[in-house]
């Protein structure tokens, strides 16, 4: 990327190209707020002591937005503009056919899910584990694939050729195996509005049809869909709020987390019996948390220590009928969202910089509040209204097929935006490169896209 932004730079000083002082402006202002944060941070704040990851952060969103500018210069006709709308669909065509290469044919992964994987293993997925095909994660593919399958739709009814519907259905199929939740539901959110906004019925049933299919024959999916909130008795102790689970840890199914909303009984009480004696799975988990406790004090306890430790616990602790949310959810009420939120109250205008709140917040709308404040955060969606806002205008007056693509991309924003309420889509580096360029292409066509020829 720094070698095409030098040669980028280099024709800009040699006037062979040109540089949108709109966008300019207003990327800069980000830039700065962002610098500005970083600054505040590492010499002020000191809530970041690593000084360069603040900085290297803070670059990290020059480096992506500056594909923005790059890909708008370099469109001066359709014909360029068709070109990489093309090597974009190829691509999109492989990260397909690498996806079904993992799910059926054993192709491997190397994943960035935890910090074991990222240390750049291949992996071998087992038959109920979310395909990544060539990105780091589940989280990113689904991302990227709701982002284009809009595009991708635009493109066929652009060409009216069947082989982009079929590239269209292949990458529905593909969504599906990621087990993406968040990512399925804008999916939901952005493809059908768009084909009713086309005015597609036909388009809009078949898509249905083909979406009920893949989603009934998924039990990854839908066995997610139905985990995310659970009818459970749970126990807690009174006086110290302890939570403990009765479920049986396994690969397979998403457990419980510890956020819980408790439910009424008929007689109006929460249940309140002694835990009964039987329950062997709660004595199970009470264990294995005084074990791990135990580990990470370095001590080693005996079998009549653990025995007397489960004992006192368990009088302890009263059932309760609950609705709990599973284990992603609830990291993310319990732990990854209160943290940006602290963040942004100790510093609202400026946040604690770039990479302090840790690898992930899983809301990128959270996390640029908790790290460049609101300075940053409202110029970056300032940038996103301007775009939606100046292809929007162009749209209108649109006399041309090439509505179609436009109407795909600004719902593949939408699916994008729906997405970032969940996961830092914008801070994935796939993801991110792949959505300011080919937001600059959309940007830089316009003049061209206008008129009918």
């Amino acid at each position: 990327m720094v070698i095409y932004l030098g040669i980028y730079l280099i024709q800009l000083l040699r006037k062979k190209t040109t540089i949108d002082r709109r966008f300019f402006i207003l990327f800069a202002l980000y830039w700065l707020a962002v610098l500005a944060s970083s600054f505040y941070a590492v010499y002020i704040a000191k809530t970041i002591t690593v000084k360069h990851l603040a900085f290297l952060h803070a670059f990290r969103r020059v480096e992506y937005m500056s594909v923005f500018l790059i890909a708008l210069s370099v469109i001066k006709s359709k014909k360029d503009f068709i070109f990489y709308i093309g090597l974009i669909l190829a691509a999109f065509l492989i990260v397909n056919i690498y996806g079904l290469g993992q799910k059926f044919l054993g192709w491997p992964a190397v994943q960035t899910m935890n910090p074991e994987y990222a240390k750049g293993y291949l992996l071998f997925l087992t038959p109920e584990a979310r395909i990544s095909s060539t990105f780091s994660g589940h989280y990113d593919l689904a991302a990227y694939l709701i982002f284009l399958m809009p595009i991708v739709l635009g493109f066929y009814f652009l060409r009216s050729s069947l082989k982009y519907f079929l590239l269209f259905i292949a990458s529905l199929l593909i969504l599906v195996f990621t087990a993406s939740r968040v990512s399925y539901g804008s999916y939901i959110l952005s493809t059908f509005p768009f084909l009713l906004f086309l005015r597609k019925p036909k388009h809009f049933f078949v898509v249905l049809l083909f979406t009920l299919i893949f989603t009934l024959s998924s039990n990854n999916l839908t066995s997610r869909f139905k985990r995310t909130f659970q009818v459970k008795q749970i126990f807690v102790n009174q006086q110290t709020g302890q939570v403990v689970i009765p479920q049986a840890m396994t690969s397979k199914e998403l457990p419980a987390g510890s956020f819980y909303i408790g439910l009424k009984q008929s007689g109006g009480q929460q249940a309140t019996d002694s835990i009964p004696k039987q329950d062997e799975l709660l004595k199970e988990r009470i264990l294995d948390e005084i074990r791990t406790e135990a580990r990470s004090k370095g001590k080693k306890l005996s079998s009549k220590e653990e025995r007397d430790l489960t004992a006192s616990i368990a009088a302890k602790l009263k059932p309760i009928n609950t609705v709990v949310s599973d284990i992603s959810f609830a990291t993310r009420l319990q732990v990854e969202w209160p943290r940006a939120i602290n963040a942004f109250l100790f510093n609202p205008i400026l946040g604690t910089g770039p990479s302090s709140i840790t690898e992930a917040t899983d809301n990128d709308y959270l996390r640029s509040l908790g790290e460049v404040g609101l300075l940053g955060t409202l110029l970056l969606g300032l940038i996103f209204f301007i775009i939606a806002k100046t292809i929007i205008i162009a749209f209108i007056k649109m006399k041309t097929d090439e509505k179609y693509l436009y109407g795909g991309f600004l719902f593949g924003l939408l699916g994008l935006l729906v997405n970032a309420t969940y996961i830092d889509v914008f801070e994935a580096s796939k993801i991110a490169f792949q959505f300011w360029f080919i937001a600059g292409l959309f940007i830089g066509f316009l003049p061209y896209a206008k008129a009918k020829k």
